[in-house]
C-alpha cells in the first residue's frame, strides 16, 4: 500500500517510519509485528524505511526514528517518536 493511500483510507492505520540501520527501530521491530498479528485486518500496519521513502517522512514531519504516527479516517488523531512499549501503542490504537 502506498503511503498516500494508507493514510486516505477509512478506518485506523499504524504508519512506523524507520530506518534499517537504526537500533532503536531494531527493538521496535518485533513489536510491531506482535502488534500487526493483534490487531489483525481491523488496523492497517504500514512500515516505511526512511531511506527508501524519504518525500513520504519529510511529507509526515517525520525527522526521528521511529516515528508512529496513527491516522483515523485520514486525519492524523496521535504521534509518538522514539521506542515506545507494544502494550501503550496497542492502547494509542484502541483509543483511535
Amino acid at each position: 500500500m502506498t503511503y498516500e493511500e494508507a493514510i486516505s483510507r477509512p478506518g485506523v492505520t499504524l504508519i512506523e517510519f524507520y530506518a534499517s540501520w537504526c537500533p532503536h527501530c531494531k527493538r521496535m521491530m518485533p513489536v510491531v509485528d506482535e502488534l500487526k498479528e493483534l490487531v489483525g485486518g481491523n488496523v492497517a500496519v504500514c512500515q516505511y524505511d526512511i531511506d527508501e521513502y524519504p518525500r513520504e517522512a519529510e511529507h509526515a514531519d517525520a525527522h526521528s526514528i521511529p516515528t508512529f504516527i496513527i491516522y483515523r479516517n485520514g486525519s492524523e488523531v496521535w504521534r509518538h517518536v522514539g521506542e515506545i512499549a507494544g502494550d501503550e501503542l496497542l492502547a494509542a490504537i484502541q483509543s483511535a
